[in-house]
């Protein structure tokens, strides 16, 4: 009996440019710490996307019912969608340590999402490490972490949807909706850059 052919479409996979977040490891003073408060997200940071495995994994993408169709199983997301709201910018300030004026003043709108700049997210990591203030230090690295690597959106920009995620600290459920949502739309389209979810499969 002949098997039907799957059709196969080409992906390309954008790495985020780590230097500066790798530049700011540095500033963990205290690297166990630092894994019992955050989990073991530093070594995304020193690991590389297995690209084979990536664009094997796309190919059982099944836009029709927005979930991965093997031989024998189907995997769907395990997250429910719109029940997390947007935090208030006095939020994001006290879950980043910064005084709220300071948030507000650097929320901007890119591509019809708000969000905050790399580089203000970077100059105050920074400002942070050099005082030693680790609990403000460590939850805005994590959030740069967040919103340029794990959840990428925008160049130079952690966007409100990574803001949100990080809120929760539940990354798992989120990571695996995130890359449903995101194949199915570039499926859409024809395939072309998947830019987020990158760190599900590395070598």
């Amino acid at each position: 009996m002949d098997k039907q052919r799957r059709n196969t479409k080409k992906y390309s996979f954008r790495q985020p440019d780590l230097k500066e977040l790798r530049s700011l490891t540095s500033y963990v003073l205290d690297p166990l710490e630092f894994k019992l408060r955050h989990g073991k997200i530093l070594s995304i940071l020193a690991t590389q996307v297995d690209e084979g495995l990536m664009s094997v994994l796309v190919q059982f993408y099944d836009p029709l019912y927005r979930c991965f169709t093997f031989p024998d199983l189907q995997l769907l997301p395990k997250l429910e969608d719109g029940l997390e709201r947007v935090p208030s910018s006095q939020e994001i300030a006290d879950l980043l340590c910064i005084d709220e004026s300071i948030i507000g003043a650097h929320i901007t709108t890119k591509g019809g999402i708000q969000g905050l700049p790399s580089d203000f997210l970077i100059d105050q990591a920074t400002m942070f490490g050099k005082a030693m203030s680790e609990d403000a230090f460590g939850a805005i690295f994590v959030l740069l972490i967040y919103g340029l690597v794990l959840f990428p959106n925008i160049d130079k920009f952690v966007d409100v949807n990574a803001i949100r995620i990080f809120s929760t600290f539940n990354l798992v459920p989120t990571l695996l909706g995130d890359t449903y949502f995101s194949l199915h739309m570039r499926n859409a389209k024809g395939g072309g850059t998947i830019v987020c979810c990158l760190p599900l499969l590395y070598k």
